[in-house]
């Protein structure tokens, strides 16, 4: 089932710094310093947008002695395609600002 409405504006911000360049692997942490999200929100995005095929994730492979490896995470072809979407559509205001003055009765 594809959603109709936008997601949301960290969904955004998550899938721009991505989209910088989209072939590099990231890591949760560095993603989160970029766009500004600590840990409890940006997990799940990414997990959400791993679940729905928006992006490549895997563990990293070689990592330094003394460190636990990390999870990495990559856009795939759709997840550019939804980026480039993202970027080419402004985003619309929650509601329409009010333009008339109501009065005190």
């Amino acid at each position: 089932m594809n959603r109709a409405r936008r997601p949301s504006p960290q969904t955004v911000a998550v899938l721009h710094a991505l989209a910088a360049d989209p072939a590099r692997w990231r890591y949760g942490y560095e993603l989160g310093q970029e766009v500004g999200l600590k840990a409890g929100s940006l997990y799940p995005i990414l997990i959400r947008l791993t679940d729905r095929g928006l992006l490549d994730a895997s563990w990293e492979t070689d990592p330094p002695q003394g460190r636990p490896p990390r999870h990495l995470y990559r856009l795939t072809g759709a997840g550019v395609a939804m980026a480039a979407e993202l970027a080419a559509v402004p985003a619309k205001p929650a509601t329409a600002p009010r333009t008339e003055l109501r009065g005190a009765w």
